[in-house]
């Protein structure tokens, strides 16, 4: 008995079992990371896969879908950056709402979370208010359509982070 499972241990590929589970475990911190703030998610999901590729080439992907895998990165990170400024042109932001924004959103980033949220939403309703010289009512619709297209911005971003992770095991487990 005890020689049958030393045999069985003995014949497992524990590196194939190692790249796997640190290939797991990067794309499930990439998905956490596509809702969570300071974690970069879709930029995890790509690493985990070039990762996967080039420590077990015979069952990582093809340099196609590292390639989609970028560009779906690309376009994420895209849709994070400019949601909150496009939210706030929709519901009848300036320009200078959408540069508050932009600007509120990178002198956030300085003050942790709170300043991540926070930021973008005190910017542009600051540059409403001081640069457009809107009333109050205009300026706080435009800061609620930062509100919604942030919102919108981490459903596409969570939306694409799960394409990623299914382009990936599509390529790796069946092609």
């Amino acid at each position: 008995m005890l020689d049958a499972i030393q045999h069985f241990f003995a014949s497992i590929d524990w590196s194939c079992w190692g790249v796997w589970t640190l290939t797991t475990v990067l794309m499930v911190i990439g998905l956490a990371g596509a809702v969570l703030p300071f974690v970069p998610g879709p930029m995890v999901i790509f690493v985990g896969a070039l990762v996967h590729t080039l420590l077990r080439p015979q069952s990582g992907v093809s340099w196609w879908c590292i390639g989609i895998l970028f560009v779906l990165m690309l376009v994420a990170y895209a849709f994070d950056f400019a949601s909150g400024a496009v939210g706030a042109k929709w519901f009848g932001g300036s320009r200078w709402g959408m540069a508050g924004v932009i600007i509120g959103g990178l002198v956030g980033l300085f003050f942790g979370l709170i300043g991540l949220i926070i930021g973008p939403l005190v910017g542009g309703f600051a540059f409403e208010m001081l640069f457009a010289k809107m009333d109050l009512k205009p300026a706080a619709k435009s800061t609620w359509g930062t509100v919604v297209g942030t919102g919108v911005g981490l459903a596409a971003r969570l939306g694409v982070s799960i394409a990623m992770v299914a382009a990936f095991l599509i390529d790796a487990l069946w092609w």
